[in-house]
């Protein structure tokens, strides 16, 4: 019995003290536009990404939520862009968030309904920076400033 409460604490300890990884997602098409969510939470614009699941590595949790969020396929990883750790940037938990730079093919259709509204693709041009959901923002930004960033 204590043996099963010290291991039950210790996995509460670890969830609840530590900070949960995920993965952000620019996805870019062959045409070059990159393409964002819509938020059901939020109602603003963001990358794609969420939580990288238990025995599930960074590329398959990416291809996972690419699918999910936006109906497409990840096709190539380009590169990795950054890694966000600001106990600020999720305004509901602490969270580091990986950022990659990915190629997509597919239709824009987001299976996951109810975390997100809208799904479009932009131009670099046209990207509504300045109000994006969490810090995706700044990971944009620097993604644009061609900045590989640990923050």
């Amino acid at each position: 019995m204590r043996r099963s409460w010290q291991f039950i604490s210790t996995v509460l300890g670890i969830i609840f003290r530590h900070p949960v990884t995920g993965t952000t997602i620019i996805p870019i098409l062959p045409d070059g536009r990159i393409v964002l969510i819509k938020r059901s939470d939020s109602g603003k614009w963001g990358l794609p990404g969420g939580i990288i699941d238990w025995g599930e590595d960074i590329p398959h949790a990416a291809d996972r939520e690419l699918k999910e969020e936006t109906g497409l396929k990840l096709t190539k990883i380009r590169q990795l862009r950054g890694v966000y750790s600001d106990p600020e940037r999720d305004p509901r938990i602490h969270s580091i968030s990986i950022l990659l730079e990915v190629e997509a093919q597919g239709e824009l259709k987001a299976a996951d309904k109810l975390e997100v509204l809208q799904v479009k693709a932009f131009s670099k041009d046209e990207l509504p920076l300045g109000d994006l959901s969490h810090d995706h923002d700044r990971q944009l930004q620097d993604y644009l400033n061609d900045a590989v960033t640990i923050a």
